[in-house]
């Protein structure tokens, strides 16, 4: 297989990583994070822009948060790898649940739930924390531009039971039966989706933004769950569940589902504004612009 060094790098990192100590790879995760903020310039000046412009910042503003999503998003990597030491005794150190209930209530209706979060925080242990809390996930997943990195997230995924589909193929049909089985299917609303998006405002400009989950709730009658990881001061997790959100049937389909994706991408925002340095802003979120009448 070519490349299979890296991936034995990636998996030797892994084992390193797992015999840690979680404080351990918070604050190694600190030093790289600060190291990848100096070394990264095109994606800090990216960033640095994106955030500038959309939240109407001050430079010294900007660069505090931007400083701060590096050093979480360091953070992360290392958890990652360290993945394959979480399990159901451990898993409540570290991540706690808010508002439950609208997931347990929401999936209660036996037709499946349309699950909606975005890069933020630690989004590969959110999946495993629900996995391990005994949700039934099922996730439609983008593969890297390295095939060896997609091999190792996926592995860490399905360690936890989780279903993955891949996005843009035909496994597309096996995630809709997932969510007819009653599971939740994940959705990341905050991803740039060419041409074959539609165009709603994030955080004051226009984005392209699929329709997959605002067609899922529509096709199967089934609620969404807006749900973000976040993390706390003391570098633990808190899962933030919000209540669920249904598809209005006007009579209109084009304007039903632009309209529930727009709701959709709202809520993102939001969650965007509140823990701002917990996004992804180097993200080429704007990448499509808006072709001229």
């Amino acid at each position: 297989m070519p490349h299979e060094w890296q991936y034995c790098i990636w998996k030797g990192a892994s084992r390193l990583a797992c015999l840690l100590p979680h404080r351990v790879l918070l604050t190694a995760g600190s030093w790289l994070g600060r190291l990848y903020y100096r070394l990264a310039g095109k994606q800090r000046r990216r960033a640095l822009r994106q955030i500038t412009e959309r939240l109407n910042l001050t430079a010294p503003a900007a660069e505090t948060i931007i400083k701060s999503s590096f050093i979480k998003l360091s953070q992360t990597f290392l958890e990652v790898l360290h993945m394959p030491a979480l399990n159901q005794a451990n898993i409540n150190n570290y991540v706690t649940f808010e508002n439950r209930h609208y997931l347990e209530a929401a999936l209660a209706r036996q037709q499946g739930v349309v699950f909606l979060t975005g890069h933020l925080g630690n989004w590969e242990w959110f999946g495993a924390a629900l996995a391990l809390a005994g949700f039934p996930v099922a996730d439609i997943v983008k593969n890297q531009p390295n095939d060896q990195h997609t091999r190792i997230l996926n592995e860490h995924r399905q360690l936890f039971g989780i279903e993955l589909f891949a996005s843009g193929t035909g496994e597309i049909i096996g995630a809709a039966r997932a969510l007819k089985q009653g599971k939740l299917l994940a959705f990341f609303g905050d991803q740039d989706a060419g041409r074959e998006g539609v165009f709603v405002d994030f955080l004051g400009k226009p984005a392209a933004t699929h329709l997959g989950p605002a067609v899922f709730a529509r096709r199967f009658k089934a609620p969404v769950v807006p749900g973000f990881i976040v993390r706390n001061a003391d570098g633990t997790h808190r899962i933030l569940l919000q209540p669920p959100v249904y598809y209005e049937d006007t009579g209109n389909p084009d304007a039903d589902l632009y309209n529930l994706t727009e709701r959709l991408t709202k809520i993102i925002e939001a969650a965007v504004r509140t823990y701002p340095d917990e996004w992804l802003w180097f993200k080429k979120r704007w990448n499509t612009e808006v072709k001229s009448p």
